[in-house]
């Protein structure tokens, strides 16, 4: 056995000029490569968001038809509000068929159609590698737009993002993409839908990021903006100009309304996290009955009627009932019905699991609550400089990041849909006190308590990735094995016998100058057919590849992943020498080491509690004795 198969790197310097054999592209994935393939995914999701915002304009006028037919009994696109209609006691009866109808599209196409799309979607990320039924691209919204159409308290907004995401996740399938891919063609179409029907891009993104992608990085958030960009694009010229809930000019708040407008937010805070636990207590409920669930949504309907019949305010999208509130000057008996009667509605209809979205019912109720305590509060304090219309603006705005926990989705939201620059303050404040409460009360929130009661745990904070933040050279080992191509078999066994190596399963072999020549491994050394007297270098069948001392962890496990090894020689920028071999052993103990302090800052965290709960009660003792 020579000299270089005998000794570690660190005590013979191996200087490394690639030959002409070894390309850049064999030592590692080139950023050229990674570039093109984001400028490939960016292209996709530009026409997927294009598709997604005409599908957007098609929801809305199925949903106009079914509207005219159910309750005009006329054939038109038009918009219209099943508030006028004129069916007396037989309303009850629409939103029931229209549950019938929903049930058994649920039954005999797919039981995905359920719900309000953004859990399915999250769930499909998480565990299913973002693969979701290419039948849900159409079922969903048709079943969206009969329940809508029949009268059911939804928004179009959740089915739109059902279906945009389906249809990402198909096109990603049929594709062959990788998984991590695919999520992003997911995300982009749901997102893309978002802002197709509001208008509403950097919202969208927000969306994006906090409940769909859950990490930020610009090869996946580029192809999100390029998709939400297309979809307010699709927006502006397949919808109406102009803010979506138009709202009378808001001027710059005061500290006293900026705390009115807090505490607005610290309320309903409680109140989102009690309307999650009674959507989902009343869904429990459903799951008790003794009947099958395809009639579910029927039941639910006739509650939906029923209310109705009484409120008509509360069937429907509903979208002119935010407006309403907005522009401050709506009569208090419709505010309390849009509060409590709408909650009512929507609560038993999503509960029955019927098709429709969430963001439009959570925006009216907490519009209306905001109206009503900002009443109150303008009684108490007339001089204070709120005004209702904001109170209504953060209301909706804080209840859906209460009930959500998008923080930044809701505050942006809300500015974009308004058009009220003024009014980033306020929203910060009430959404930010509704996220406090919500979080100290809540452990899932209305959008993953679903899935995790199915086993599915969300990801709720986003840390930095640990093998994005360390280089190569700071865990790479220095002492490593380097077998020379020349030896023989018979010497590489003998030498790995009496070093006693069997656990190691792959081998770098590079020449007496250091020229790196490849990868073996172990059982192809041991191979019993191979000639004892061949030299090394023949065992070699993979391309030549390396990782850089300046390259990042997650770029030298990806390689790692990709060609099944887990040991990969590194060389430096400079001068191309071998500085070192990166093992699977040194990433996990990066993980291992990371593990180990975030314990000891809990440790410490405790320690620190402790020492105060302490501290107060030899306080308290000392307070009693004195007494």
């Amino acid at each position: 056995m020579n000299q270089l198969a005998k000794e570690p790197i660190n005590r013979i310097p191996i200087s490394v000029s690639l030959d002409d054999n070894v390309t850049p592209q064999d030592v590692s994935p080139t950023a050229r490569s990674d570039k093109k393939r984001l400028l490939y995914l960016s292209l996709l999701t530009i026409l997927i968001a294009g598709f997604v915002s005409i599908l957007a304009k098609l929801l809305v006028y199925l949903i106009n038809l079914i509207t005219n037919i159910s309750f005009y009994q006329k054939l038109s696109t038009h918009a219209s509000s099943p508030v006028s209609n004129s069916l007396s006691v037989l309303v009850i009866l629409i939103p029931a068929i229209g549950g019938i109808i929903v049930g058994l599209m649920a039954l005999y196409g797919s039981k995905a159609i359920r719900g309000h799309g953004i859990p399915e979607a999250m769930e499909q990320i998480l565990v299913n590698k973002s693969k979701i039924r290419p039948s849900i691209t159409y079922l969903k919204p048709v079943s969206a737009a009969i329940s809508i159409g029949t009268g059911g308290p939804f928004g179009a907004e959740g089915p739109i993002i059902a279906t945009g995401g389906a249809l990402g996740s198909t096109i990603g399938q049929l594709l062959k993409i990788s998984s991590y891919e695919r999520k992003i063609l997911l995300a982009s179409g749901a997102t893309a839908g978002m802002s197709a029907i509001f208008g509403s891009p950097i919202a969208a993104i927000f969306l994006a990021i906090e409940l769909l992608l859950f990490e930020f990085s610009p090869r996946s958030i580029i192809p999100v903006a390029l998709a939400c960009i297309t979809g307010a694009a699709g927006h502006h010229l397949l919808f109406e100009p102009g803010a979506v809930f138009p709202t009378p000019f808001i001027e710059t708040p005061t500290n006293s309304a900026l705390a009115i407008y807090s505490g607005i937010g610290l309320v309903i805070g409680i109140l989102a996290a009690a309307i999650t636990k009674v959507v989902y207590f009343i869904e429990d409920a459903f799951e008790k009955l003794p009947i099958h669930w395809m009639w579910w949504p029927m039941l639910g309907g006739l509650v939906v009627g029923f209310i109705g019949y009484f409120a008509p305010r509360t069937l429907g999208v509903g979208y002119e009932n935010i407006t309403d509130l907005l522009s401050g000057k709506t009569a208090i008996s419709i505010v309390l019905s849009l509060c409590i009667m709408k909650f009512i509605s929507w609560a038993i209809a999503l509960g029955s699991g019927t098709s429709g979205g969430t963001l439009a019912p959570l925006l009216t109720i907490g519009g209306a609550t905001g109206a009503l305590l900002g009443t109150g509060a303008l009684y108490l304090f007339p001089d204070s400089g709120m005004t209702i219309t904001v109170a209504a603006l953060v209301g909706m705005s804080a209840m859906f990041a209460g009930a959500s926990r998008a923080l930044l989705t809701s505050i942006v939201f809300a500015i974009e849909t308004t058009q009220q620059a003024n009014a980033l303050l306020p929203l910060l404040a009430a959404c930010v006190g509704s996220y406090l409460i919500s979080y100290l009360l809540m452990k899932n929130t209305i959008m993953t308590e679903k899935i995790a009661r199915r086993g599915v745990a969300t990801p709720h904070i986003y840390e930095p990735d640990i093998l994005n933040n360390l280089k190569v050279k700071q865990v790479q080992t220095d002492e490593a094995i380097v077998l020379d191509h020349t030896a023989t078999a018979n010497e590489v066994r003998a030498w790995i016998k009496e070093k006693k190596l069997h656990q190691q399963n792959y081998y770098v072999v590079a020449d007496q100058e250091g020229n790196f020549k490849g990868v073996i491994s172990s059982s192809d050394i041991f191979n019993l057919h191979f000639n004892d007297d061949s030299n090394i270098e023949v065992l070699i069948q993979r391309k030549r590849f390396v990782v850089r001392t300046e390259d990042n962890l997650k770029k030298a496990v990806e390689i790692m992943a990709r060609e099944n090894l887990d040991v990969v020689p590194v060389i430096s920028e400079d001068d191309n020498k071998i500085t070192g071999v990166l093992s699977y052993r040194n990433i996990i103990s990066v993980y291992t080491q990371n593990a180990e302090e975030h314990k000891e800052n809990v440790a410490i965290s405790l320690k620190r509690r402790t020492l105060k709960i302490l501290l107060h009660g030899k306080k308290k003792i000392s307070m009693i004795k004195n007494s």
